[in-house]
């Protein structure tokens, strides 16, 4: 039987190719029984060079969405393409957003999102994220993730700037790839090196760990403690804080400490991916998982140092008091989470030049007012797993047989999965499958313990259950739309 197909509008485009006369008209369609969307090109010339020709009707030619495809679409239409920010040259800062994706099919609802409650270009979008990590448990590659964002993009017809993040960059091996496909914000995680017993260690065993961090490998000297003293205790002088110079001396010294080697190996990434990008990028540095929430003579050292080595970076994301853990909203005392924001806040804008960002910040929706109340635009949100979470809402309503399957397997694999995220959800709440009915489970999406279960299992799932999820969501893709739209305007909003 042959499929029938319905127009995705908002897609519709026309365009020219090199090396073909006249206009190309473009556009997505959706096979209206699988869901499956193919590229339409309308052309009297049967020898275009697109690939993964499907077949032909009334004159439409109907290809397969390739990689070679999606290259000959950002030929066409430049924004296809993802861009930098480039918000250092005294232009107007607005926030940004970073939309991860783990499924490849929420481009469309997040786009709806963002037209939902703001006018085009009032929060800068970043719809390519996928770190390393994710990557490897979601079996896609940086090229894949990027074609799957920029096919959402040309869905819903969205010609503002985006951008795309790869995230959580670890070493300097993991820049190439991401480079070749186009990313445009990378994101260094320097953890490895952030030494944590800084923060007890006696002075000889400080003297001894920053004399030995390889500040020559840089062709510089570390900013020296007296200056860093100075510059600081003249600052919370200014901002009206209480200074203690004996502390401070000692503060910074364990600053250098615990951070010397991560600010050299942040150098290091953003020296070699200038060589591998010298179009330029946006830069984000993250410290935010460490055993210990960033003090504010920490955030000062860091930048002045990288600012002191040519560093040029957008964000900044500091590991803030309180739990941020996967998923949910905050855990912690926002009276005492709301002055440190201020104060971080007030150290970024004696620097100028980049924003606040929030990782793990899907869901921390008592946490966005006051984060845009002290740092304004100046602002980064950074989510990911909880597309996924919206993915299973839209499987426990229509196909809960798949649900059930899927929490079933998160209840087995949790304890093993949770070990490298911040989570604390308790294994013994989370409920047997086989003992609720069908229509209990839309209700768990909202249950702490299971959300969080769901979260950091999704390699799991998706390992035993990718075809199946895949082909529920396609075949649902409004009603995954509508949920991410619902879901997103609560995150977005309070950045509008």
């Amino acid at each position: 039987m042959n499929p029938t197909y319905k127009i995705i509008s908002n897609s519709l485009q026309t365009g020219s190719l090199d090396g073909f006369d006249g206009l190309l008209t473009c556009f997505l369609a959706c096979d209206e029984r699988s869901g499956e969307r193919v590229l339409v090109v309308r052309s009297p010339n049967p020898d275009l060079p697109f690939t993964g020709r499907l077949h032909t009707l009334f004159g439409d030619q109907f290809y397969a969405l390739t990689p070679e495809n999606a290259t000959l679409m950002r030929h066409m239409f430049p924004w296809l393409t993802a861009v930098p920010m480039q918000t250092d040259d005294g232009g107007t800062v607005i926030p940004s957003f970073g939309f991860g994706d783990r499924l490849g099919l929420a481009t469309p609802g997040h786009i709806q999102a963002l037209r939902a409650v703001t006018s085009d270009g009032e929060i800068y979008p970043i719809l390519g994220q996928q770190s390393v990590r994710e990557n490897a448990r979601t079996g896609r590659t940086p090229q894949q993730v990027m074609d799957d964002a920029m096919w959402g993009v040309f869905q819903e017809g969205w010609q503002m700037p985006w951008g795309a993040d790869a995230d959580h960059l670890k070493q300097v091996s993991d820049l190439p790839a991401f480079v070749t496909a186009g990313y445009t914000f990378f994101t260094v995680d320097p953890g490895e090196y952030v030494d944590a017993e800084a923060d007890t260690a006696s002075l000889p065993v400080l003297s001894e760990k920053i004399a030995a961090q390889t500040w020559g490998e840089l062709g510089t000297a570390p900013l020296s403690q007296k200056e860093l003293v100075y510059s600081f205790q003249a600052f919370c002088e200014q901002a009206g804080w209480r200074c203690d110079t004996a502390e401070i001396e000692l503060g910074a010294l364990r600053a250098f400490a615990k951070y010397g080697r991560a600010v050299i190996h942040i150098t290091k990434m953003f020296r070699a991916l200038k060589e591998l990008k010298p179009d330029g990028f946006d830069f984000e540095v993250s410290v935010d998982e460490t055993e210990t929430p960033t003090s504010l003579l920490e955030h000062f050292y860091i930048v002045s140092e990288l600012r002191r080595l040519g560093v040029k970076f957008n964000s900044l994301a500091p590991r803030f008091p309180g739990r941020f853990e996967k998923g949910v909203d905050y855990i912690g005392d926002l009276t005492a989470l709301e002055p440190e924001l201020g104060r971080h806040a007030a150290i970024m804008r004696q620097f100028g030049g980049y924003r606040l960002s929030l990782h793990s910040g899907s869901d921390k929706f008592s946490v966005y007012p006051l984060l845009v109340k002290h740092a304004g635009h100046s602002v980064h949100v950074k989510t990911a797993g909880t597309t996924f979470l919206e993915a299973l809402r839209v499987a426990a309503v229509v196909e809960p047989a798949l649900f059930r399957q899927v929490l079933t397997l998160a209840r087995e694999r949790y304890t093993t999965d949770r070990v490298s995220y911040h989570v604390s959800a308790d294994e013994t709440r989370l409920p047997d499958p086989l003992t609720l009915t069908d229509d209990a489970f839309p209700s768990l999406l909202d249950d702490f313990h299971v959300r969080q279960a769901l979260h950091v299992t999704f390699g799991s799932a998706l390992t035993l259950y990718r075809g199946e999820i895949l082909r529920m969501l396609k075949s649902h893709s409004e009603a995954y739309d509508q949920g991410l739209v619902k879901h997103f305007k609560r995150h977005l909003e309070p950045l509008a």
